[in-house]
């Protein structure tokens, strides 16, 4: 039974029986309860392309994102994307990843919200100042941003408490003696970035230690430019004792450099990488500074930005999830010089 025949049957309109079914305020009760009881006894199942067309909905969200080779090796970002989708599924929605190049990014979004091409949208490594957030908040479109920005005007956003989480390895390095700590940072557009950064920076000063300026290294978000940052840390004289990674990519590719070079990890250089380096190739059991559940993570953020769309406040939905300290065995006293 289609919805015109169903509408025939009850006798009232179409888009009387249309409103019951999707619930709109202004049907009365006794109607909705009628046509509902209808449709049920007659095996009534609504056109889901029809139904996304009345109520102005695709039943899609969507993900623009400047994807990088390194991305499709990133457990982390798999797993939140995954922790996205199983949400979606569950209440019969769908995601989408559109890859583009950088270059392209902001019209890619200009041309989603024109088009109404998707229902929301999660806004992954946030920038300082990020243009796509600014974009989509005086558009009034629909989304979460995974991160913070500058921004002044109200957003929704999910993030790690990316201060605690440095200020955490650093506390661990300095009860283990190490006063020569370099950082290696992905690029310092990108909000988690500057923020690790400055609180790097802000431990160091609150330890009475100044940061030799060779010991900040910002490199790129992939394997080879975290393994050649570690080479430059290891050419200067003298070489840092210890060293934090803020992104576990540029993790894999620091480590590896290590090994290569012959110095064990934990007793001749300690080091602490931002990221979980389970199930990747850097074949060491690495001290870091861990985002847990990233699946859960993923999901909350589809409930935040579901409850965006159903009415609360932007301001209203802010979540900072603790990062937590895993030991492993690449940090160890500081060797005298």
């Amino acid at each position: 039974m289609n919805l015109q025949l169903l509408a025939k049957f009850l006798g009232m309109s179409k888009t009387t029986v249309s409103r019951a079914l999707n619930g709109y305020p202004e049907v009365n009760v006794r109607t909705r309860e009628r046509v509902l009881k209808a449709a049920k006894e007659a095996g009534y199942q609504p056109n889901p392309l029809a139904r996304s067309l009345a109520l102005g909905r695709t039943n899609v969200f969507g993900i623009i994102y400047p994807l990088l080779p390194s991305d499709l090796g990133d457990p982390m970002f798999l797993d939140v994307v995954s922790g996205m989708s199983a949400a979606l599924e569950d209440v019969g929605k769908n995601l989408i990843i559109a890859p583009v190049s950088p270059n392209a990014e902001q019209r890619s979004y200009q041309q989603t919200v024109l088009g109404r091409r998707v229902d929301g949208l999660v806004v992954a490594r946030t920038l300082v100042r990020d243009e796509r957030v600014a974009f989509l908040s005086k558009s009034k479109f629909p989304f979460i941003a995974y991160g913070r920005t500058e921004l002044d005007t109200p957003y929704a956003w999910f993030d790690y408490d990316n201060a605690s989480g440095t200020s955490m390895a650093m506390e661990r390095l300095l009860a283990w003696g190490h006063k020569r700590v370099a950082l290696i940072s992905a690029p310092l557009e990108m909000n988690f970035a500057r923020q690790r950064r400055d609180s790097f920076v802000a431990s160091m000063a609150a330890a009475g230690l100044a940061v030799d300026p060779r010991y900040l290294v910002d490199s790129k978000l992939d394997r080879r430019s975290g393994y050649q940052a570690m080479q430059q840390l290891l050419a200067c004289s003298p070489r840092p004792s210890a060293v934090i990674v803020d992104n576990n990519i540029a993790g894999i590719g620091a480590v590896r450099a290590l090994r290569d070079a012959g110095i064990e990890m934990g007793k001749e250089m300690s080091i602490i990488v931002w990221g979980s380096m389970a199930d990747t190739l850097a074949g060491a059991n690495v001290t870091t500074i861990d985002q847990p559940e990233p699946a859960k993570a993923g999901a909350r953020m589809i409930q935040m930005l579901l409850a965006l769309i159903d009415g609360t406040p932007a301001g209203e939905l802010h979540e900072l999830w603790q990062p937590v300290f895993l030991a492993g065995t690449t940090v160890g006293p500081c060797l005298p010089l």
